[in-house]
């Protein structure tokens, strides 16, 4: 009798191997252990399979351990293009979401928006953004979108009518 071959149900090797590539903390796992292995005499050649990476790579992993220790073996945060705004501008449009209307610039519009923060940064840096770059600016400015909720009159009008038959609909009841 043999045995049930033993299977991954839930997840693709496709799922699995992108779960592993996120977590910081995994990666830096795997690159000490091959770099383990080469201390043990394995030669990287023979690791490229196992981990899946080329022979540049493990290389590049054991140089690292060897120049900078453990922690060479983290990846650096990359530092990507320059912002087209500077840090004290960057501050002007902060102080602008928390503290200004868009009605006092012109705008039809009692809230902030990404399109309008686009449009007001041209109009006052002469810098362009596309809509999904200027969230990306709020988030590093600690600001969140928040979704607006809209107050409309006849909905109080009709929400006291409601609380006024409540009431009158209890006193016929009793």
């Amino acid at each position: 009798m043999s045995r049930a071959a033993l299977k991954v149900k839930n997840y693709s090797s496709e799922e699995l191997k992108a779960l592993l590539r996120k977590d910081e903390k995994f990666q830096q796992g795997v690159r000490l252990y091959a770099c383990y292995q080469v201390s043990k005499g394995k030669k990287p050649k023979e690791l490229e399979d196992i981990y899946e990476t080329s022979f540049k790579s493990i290389c590049n992993w054991v140089n690292k351990l060897n120049q900078g220790g453990v922690e060479a073996l983290i990846d650096r945060e990359k530092p990507g293009r320059t912002s087209k705004l500077s840090e004290l501008q960057k501050i002007a449009v902060k102080d602008l979401v928390l503290n200004k209307s868009p009605e006092e610039f012109g705008y039809n519009s009692s809230t902030w928006t990404g399109l309008l923060l686009i449009d007001w940064i041209k109009k006052n840096y002469d810098v362009e953004y596309k809509k999904a770059q200027i969230y990306n600016i709020m988030k590093s400015l600690n600001l969140t979108f928040q979704k607006g909720k809209g107050i409309y009159p006849e909905a109080i009008d009709r929400e006291e009518k409601v609380d006024a038959l409540k009431k009158t609909s209890r006193r016929t009841s009793k």
